[in-house]
Formats: C-alpha cells, structure tokens, sequence
C-alpha cells in the first residue's frame, strides 16, 4: 500500500492506513472516519513532545501511556480510552505489516479496564407503545415498517439502509444482509413484520419513488435511499412521543430483539448468528440481562422467598 521509497511523513502515513482500511472494506465509513480523528488527536499529542519526525515512528510504548494519561486527566471514560488504544494498535500494526516500524508499540500497553454495561432494551409493551405511534400515512407507514424490521430481525440500522427490495424474500421471511466487514447473512422476520414491509411497499414506496431504477428498500421524502442519520432522527421523534427513555436510538431495537429472543428461550449460538457477532462473547452481554430478568421471576415466583 505505502509507495516504496516514500519519504515518510505523518500525515502520509495515516492516508495510507485509512487508504487501506477503505480498500479492504474491514470497517464501515463513519469507522474509518473515527479512526482518523483519533489518530489526528494522538499525532497533536506526540507533536507537543518534541520528537524527531515522523514522531509517529520515533514513538514508543512510553509515549501511548502518557498519551492514556493524558486522556484520564481530561476525564475521558475508560471505555472511549479503550477505543482509542485499539485504535493506534490497529494503526501500528498496519505499519508493522509494511515494514515501516519493527513491531507494533501499541501492543505493549495494556487495556484499561471497563465495566460492562448492559445493554438498554425495552420490554414488549414498551416496544408495542413504539411502534403504535406512526401515524397511518405515507411517512407514518414506513416508519413503522423500518422500526418493526429493526426490531424483528436485529440488524443494525446501518445494514439496514443498505437494503435493496431484491434482498427480501417474502415467502420465507428472510432478508440477506451484508454486515461489518461485507460479511453475508441470513435474518429472519415474523408475520406481523411482513405485513408492515408489505403495506409500505404497496402504500407508501410508490409515492416516495421518483427514479424507477431506484432499488433501495427504504425511501426518504426525496425518493432517495434513506441515511441511517434520518432512522436516527426518526426513531428519537417516535421515542418522545410514545414518552419513553431519551436514551432509546436505533441500536436499542437491536438489543431488544437479543434481550427478547433469549428471554424467550433462544440459544445464545443462535442469536450470536443472527446478530452477526464473530464472537460469541460479544453476545454474552445479554445473559446478564436475561439473568436480570430471571432473578425479578424467581424472587416473585418462589413462595418461600415469601415473608408472611
């Protein structure tokens, strides 16, 4: 990737590495977009501390540390920390691939530790109150369809606008998705999904349309393929007025859908699939909410908890 016999610079070595990012497709854009901003702030934080250039080269292990220092200082959260080492491990060891630096320097500071949060997820009447509140017109009709999608398949919203009319087969409920890092899957939707997916398709899409060669699934008011900001947007409008939790977006649709499918007697191997996790401890995280839930049955449910 990097040109051979390049006079190495900064800012051309971290072109390079978002260069090859875009080309192997690993990460989505607004990754790909985070990852240079972190990288921009730790290349300021090095240039303050006088090494020679490229100070990205002439950095050591030492220099990550005080730049995680720096940061706790700020009072930045341990998670985004976190985020930011694996930012600069990735960027290193790309470097180390191309044989511009020994070793990889961020591999030699250790992971601040973080506590797991759990999820955010909504309980099925809360979830039925959200999905009650579009109105039954054209907007109204697709609204309802993409959150009744999210929430019956657990994609995320960014696969989700990538879907083309193509992808769904409706006679056996299930649509090919195209996840993190182009990897294809197979979700599955229920009945009730179906009929909104329909409805809008016959009621509203074609009101939306304004370029027949347009195969998007799902259309924005200019006929064009919907942005995820737009979901975003659109699902925090329905939140307040079904007057639910401010912190509900998107993604928490996701995490309901994995909260209801093992509460509901899904294996975690399976839901792992569905979600598109490439680890299964990526999918752990909602045992403890499934535990939660189980504790509040157990501890309502066994008489002898019972104080008479």
């Amino acid at each position: 990737m990097l040109t051979e016999g390049l006079v190495f610079m900064d800012d051309a070595l971290v072109e390079s590495f978002l260069r090859y990012l875009k080309a192997t497709k690993t990460e989505s854009k607004n990754t790909v977009r985070a990852y240079a901003e972190d990288l921009s702030q730790f290349l300021e934080y090095l240039k303050q501390k006088k090494l020679s250039e490229p100070v990205l080269i002439n950095s050591n292990h030492l220099h990550i540390r005080g730049y995680l220092a720096f940061l706790r200082d700020r009072e930045i959260s341990k998670r985004t920390i976190a985020r930011k080492l694996s930012v600069l491990r990735s960027f290193y060891r790309y470097l180390v691939i191309e044989g511009v630096v020994e070793e990889n320097v961020a591999k030699l500071v250790n992971t601040p530790k973080t506590a797991k949060r759990l999820p955010l997820f909504l309980y099925p009447n809360e979830i039925e109150c959200l999905l009650s509140v579009p109105k039954d017109n054209t907007l109204g009709i697709r609204d309802r369809a993409i959150m009744e999608l999210l929430y019956a398949t657990g994609m995320r919203v960014g696969e989700l606008v990538l879907l083309k009319i193509s992808d769904v087969n409706f006679g056996s409920n299930y649509i090919i998705v195209f996840g993190k890092g182009s990897k294809e899957r197979v979700v599955f939707f229920g009945q009730k999904a179906a009929e909104s997916i329909e409805k809008y398709l016959k009621k509203s899409r074609p009101f939306l349309l304004k370029d027949i060669n347009c195969d998007s699934l799902f259309l924005n008011k200019n006929g064009t393929g919907i942005s995820a900001r737009s979901i975003r947007r659109m699902v925090n409008k329905y939140v307040k007025l079904a007057a639910l939790n401010d912190n509900i977006s998107p993604h928490t649709l996701r995490h309901t859908f994995a909260t209801h499918m093992l509460n509901n007697g899904a294996d975690l191997k399976t839901v792992q699939e569905l979600l598109g996790h490439t680890s299964l401890s990526t999918t752990q995280i909602y045992t403890h909410v499934t535990k939660e839930r189980l504790k509040e049955v157990y501890d309502s449910a066994f008489p002898h908890n019972k104080i008479k």
